[in-house]
């Protein structure tokens, strides 16, 4: 097995990675770029920007495999680059990666794939992208990379008219065009699976949570808390979805000429009339893999190996522990709209160590204090037998952690509980 590897990115995800192969027998040596104080810890810190791609390959020189953790790099071609050094990585080409870098383009993938999802019409100005409304609530969605933050749900015409200004008038996340879906109900699963090019494998389930308060309440974010596994969703149930809508993109890919090998992740709407998808992102889900990899018994460093090899998740299961995971985002103030930077953090030193901390926004001063650096900051995962017990735990450890201005949500898993999850 590789001895060497490279995580890229800076956030919780990327630490919740490098926790995953530590836990590999071996371990591997393990290092990331560009990193964060809390990845130090685990890990040695390579400083290399996330966006510098040039700069990302070279630093990947002597590796035996390559991690990408963020979209951003995978759209950008990172993995075309390493591919080209003769570097293996984890992590669709620059062309399977349009499935997130471009709305549109996952859409007419799913179209020809028969994968169900939202109806949708693509506009390029307000007065057609009003036009293509039918009824309320609607869904409005920028085409582009937009940091989780680019969809809105409009109740009502005014607000559906601002958010089309904002998207295709104000270019609030640059040039691009906008998606008008039609809103679907039900309850949002996110299954990630595992791909080689020619198969998908599914994870273990997540729900996340994407608003910034309670209720789902407010404008969204990247991500305020997770929880895995999720009723209802058992492994027979996830490879029968795995089937329907993971896949048949997978087999399209690969007869275009684009494998798709990495990480393919399904946000999912669970509706009156079966599974549809609401997204497709190409690597693990923020905060998901907080959640979800924590609970992974199978080795991390085996199954990204082989789905980064044609072929090599042949013969591969998946084994995930009986625990409930519930991973809990501590912001800082003004997020999402803005992020508060310089926050001294403290009391991480008073959380019970059977909770897993990972950091995704913090920075060290010169005096070696640790503060906040971004609109997420830490993640707290909690783990039990039961959803209360995991949840329980998270909150008592999100309890101990302060700085100025955090925001939390205090109803991460609760649905869990509420069904009767002990």
């Amino acid at each position: 097995m590789p001895a060497r590897v490279l995580v890229v990115g800076a956030g919780g995800r990327e630490h919740a990675l490098v926790r995953a192969l530590r836990r590999s027998a071996g371990p591997p040596a393990v290092a990331c770029a560009p990193g964060n104080p809390g990845i130090g810890a685990d890990a040695e810190i390579v400083d290399v920007a996330v966006g510098d791609v040039a700069g990302l390959a070279a630093a990947a020189d002597g590796r035996d495999l390559v991690v990408v953790g963020p979209e951003a790099p995978l759209v950008a071609g990172l993995v075309d680059e390493l591919a080209a050094r003769g570097v293996a990585a984890f992590g669709p080409s620059r062309a399977a990666a349009r499935l997130e870098g471009s709305k549109a383009f996952a859409k007419e993938v799913m179209a020809a794939a028969g994968v169900p999802t939202a109806a949708w019409t693509v506009v390029d100005d307000v007065d057609a992208g009003m036009a293509a409304i039918e009824r309320y609530p609607v869904v409005v969605k920028f085409d582009g990379l937009a940091a989780g933050k680019g969809v809105v749900i409009a109740q009502d015409e005014a607000q559906a008219r601002a958010t089309l200004e904002d998207f295709l008038v104000a270019r609030r996340f640059g040039a691009g065009g906008v998606l008008v879906e039609e809103h679907l109900e039900g309850e949002e699963v996110s299954l990630l699976a595992l791909c080689d090019g020619e198969r998908a494998l599914p994870m273990a389930p997540a729900q996340d949570y994407k608003r910034i308060f309670e209720g789902d309440e407010g404008p969204n974010t990247g991500g305020m808390g997770s929880y895995s596994p999720v009723a209802g969703v058992d492994q027979p149930r996830a490879e029968q979805i795995a089937a329907a809508i993971h896949q048949p993109v997978v087999d399209l890919l690969r007869k275009r000429g684009m494998p798709f090998h990495g990480v393919l992740y399904a946000g999912l709407m669970l509706t009156a009339d079966g599974p549809k998808v609401l997204e497709y992102n190409v690597r693990f889900g923020d905060p998901e893999a907080q959640a979800v990899l924590p609970r992974l018994r199978s080795d991390a460093l085996e199954l990204l190996v082989a789905a980064a090899t044609p072929g090599g998740l042949a013969g591969h299961r998946l084994a995930f522990s009986d625990d409930w995971a519930v991973t809990v985002v501590l912001a800082s103030a003004g997020y999402p709209a803005s992020a508060s930077t310089g926050d001294v953090i403290s009391g991480l030193d008073a959380v019970d160590e059977t909770v897993e901390i990972t950091h995704a926004g913090t920075a060290r001063r010169d005096d070696g204090a640790l503060v906040t650096a971004g609109g997420r900051v830490l993640n707290v995962t909690g783990l039990g037998a039961t959803p209360r017990a995991a949840r329980d735990a998270a909150y008592a450890a999100a309890d101990q952690i302060e700085f100025a201005g955090r925001q939390l949500r205090a109803d991460i898993a609760l649905r869990a509980v509420e069904r009767g999850g002990g």
